[in-house]
């Protein structure tokens, strides 16, 4: 039964603010709802390369599932 915790993100870990009874060791999924997302710079070349060499890595140990349902243009388009 899913259930929503909120949290802060600092150096790396996300912070609990709300009270939570998940045992140990388990597993969660996190939706991030905050528009403040920040891309980081990258400047040096070669911190550029490893990372996009790192993106395409997890990327191809992640493919999409070929069940994976079809988005419409509507689908991708954000209604207001």
């Amino acid at each position: 039964m899913p259930y929503a915790l909120k949290a802060i993100y600092r150096n790396g870990t996300f912070i609990l603010q709300t009270p939570c009874n998940l045992p140990e060791g388990a597993e969660v999924d996190l939706v991030i709802q905050s528009p403040q997302v920040v891309v980081p710079q990258i400047t040096d070349l070669a911190t550029k390369q490893r990372f996009l060499r790192e993106l395409i890595e997890r990327m191809q140990q992640n493919p999409i599932p070929l069940n994976a349902p079809k988005l419409t243009r509507e689908m991708l388009h954000e209604r207001r």
